[in-house]
């Protein structure tokens, strides 16, 4: 349904005290939201919130239905609620109890059928590539620029052949090296990779045999081994390598492929206030719609569940997984908490500006990429997801590393939701989703999907063609980054350098 009156805010929950503006509202302007007229008193910048009723000092200011802070001094109706007048509730660890609440089915419509790559462990792909990675950061423009190079002489034989970088896996103690080894281990075991080139120096921590060893034994067959230090001329071996494989995917054709193999990481960034009304949604939906299909959905950013962890815990399978999250999330905060950090030090300067304000604002916002999906299993960095339904995997809200911890957990294909914009893409076809309109009409080159068309054409409409269009990327259609050659890994660095 087409919106025929300009909507200029906009409340997310009926429990709301404040609105969300949808353009910037002047000092003096009258607003109607949901029938009722409101006054605004200062100028409210586009995306931010203002008080729907009267605010007393300490009352929690609600938003998605639930408390995002509370107010550190009145507030009228009409008034700019932010930075000034609203701060966290949020402390450290909590002890963590299930509320008894059954766990509700999903009742979505199960996806069609998808064009995919058969792999000989059953797994399908949404891209059969070539990827060279480096053991260790003193082989990393050594394998990308093969790559480079051996991109141009195959061109069109397969999807693509990308060499990804990295400054690690020297110097590196303990479980910080185990970490990075379990990482690019999970990356050598991703189906959209149907060949793997290591790239070892030689003397570095990370030694090729132990990250051989980490590797599934169903992939270790894909992988071709090169240790500079030890070859005549590494280039050549590496080239070698790489022409090798490519003469064994090149023949390997799509197929059809069924839902319950599509394996969708979901991710945010640059988020705005939008971002919990349209994106995020919208990945919900879709989630919805793997669970129901009986695939798997990756969600991450663990701190950026915090404060809206309850809802999310709620949709725990059994005890064993309820527990293993709340686990999950009390050890990333006394991770915080050991470096002398505050656990709500977030939103971004970037998220901050697009209006919103508190850590549980964000958390409440993003949860909502894992639609109603039933929360199968709770897995460390490094590992991979094997559970049909909703996996929440350990990794940071940094973009890129936890889009790559979703590439190495076997996501072969993410939705990025944005509100600010960024280009980057990462090992997977990565599918960024706009929260604005304008932002996806003027940066045609990062995005791939609109979802500001929900504040016009409405949930359902927005949502069918968006699931039309993700099983044409997971079919072969490139994603903007894809196009750009926006293509990058990061690891995370936990522990000391030596």
């Amino acid at each position: 349904m087409t919106r025929t009156a300009r909507i200029q805010a906009i409340r997310a929950h009926q429990a709301d005290n404040v609105a969300t503006a949808l353009e910037a509202l002047p000092a003096g302007a009258a607003v109607e939201v949901e029938g009722a007229e409101i006054r605004i008193r200062d100028d409210v910048p586009a995306g931010h919130k203002f008080a729907l009723a009267g605010l007393a000092r300490g009352e929690p200011v609600i938003r998605f239905g639930a408390a995002i802070g509370h107010a550190t001094r009145a507030a009228a109706p009409g008034e700019h609620v932010h930075r000034h007048n609203l701060a966290t509730a949020l402390s450290g660890e909590v002890a963590y109890r299930p509320a008894g609440a059954a766990q509700a089915a999903v009742t979505a419509e199960p996806l069609p059928a998808w064009q995919g790559y058969r792999r000989e462990d059953g797994r399908f792909a949404t891209r059969n590539e070539v990827w060279l990675l480096p053991t260790v950061g003193c082989v990393a423009p050594l394998v990308e620029d093969v790559a480079r190079e051996c991109a141009a002489r195959h061109a069109g034989r397969i999807d693509a052949i990308a060499g990804f970088g990295h400054p690690h896996g020297c110097s590196q103690l303990g479980d910080d090296l185990a970490g990075t080894r379990r990482a690019l281990a999970g990356l050598c075991a991703n189906p959209n990779a149907g060949g793997v080139v290591l790239v070892g120096l030689g003397c570095e921590s990370n030694q090729l045999d132990e990250l051989v060893a980490a590797v599934d034994p169903a992939s270790r067959g894909k992988l071709r081994v090169v240790r500079a230090q030890d070859a005549g001329d590494e280039r050549v071996e590496t080239v070698r390598a790489v022409d090798e494989l490519v003469d064994l995917l090149a023949t390997v054709e799509r197929e059809t492929a069924p839902a319950s193999a599509l394996a969708v990481g979901l991710k945010c960034g640059g988020s705005d206030a939008l971002s919990g009304l349209t994106a995020n949604p919208l990945l919900g939906l879709f989630s919805d719609r793997l669970a129901a299909s009986g695939s798997k959905a990756i969600l991450t950013e663990i701190p950026e569940i915090f404060g809206a962890e309850q809802a999310l815990f709620a949709r725990a399978t059994s005890p064993e997984v309820f527990a293993a999250a709340g686990d999950l999330l009390n050890r990333f905060k006394r991770y915080f908490l050991d470096q002398g950090q505050p656990v709500s030090e977030n939103p971004s300067p970037g998220n901050i500006a697009g209006g919103i304000t508190t850590l549980e604002e964000k958390s409440l916002g993003a949860v909502q990429k894992g639609g109603q999906a039933p929360l199968v299993d709770v897995i460390d960095y490094g590992r991979q997801a094997t559970r049909p339904g909703l996996t929440l995997l350990e990794a940071p809200g940094n973009d890129a590393v936890s889009s790559t911890a979703l590439a190495a957990a076997g996501a072969t294909m993410i939705l990025f939701t944005t509100g600010r914009g960024t280009p980057l893409g990462f090992p997977v076809p990565t599918v960024k989703v706009a929260s604005n309109s304008r932002l996806a009409r003027d940066k045609a080159g990062w995005i791939d999907f609109d979802a500001g068309r929900m504040l016009d054409e409405g949930r359902e409409t927005v949502a069918g063609d968006f699931a039309r269009r993700l099983l044409a990327i997971a079919s072969g259609e490139p994603t903007a980054a894809e196009r750009s050659g926006q293509r990058v890994i990061s690891i995370w660095k936990r522990g000391v350098t030596l």
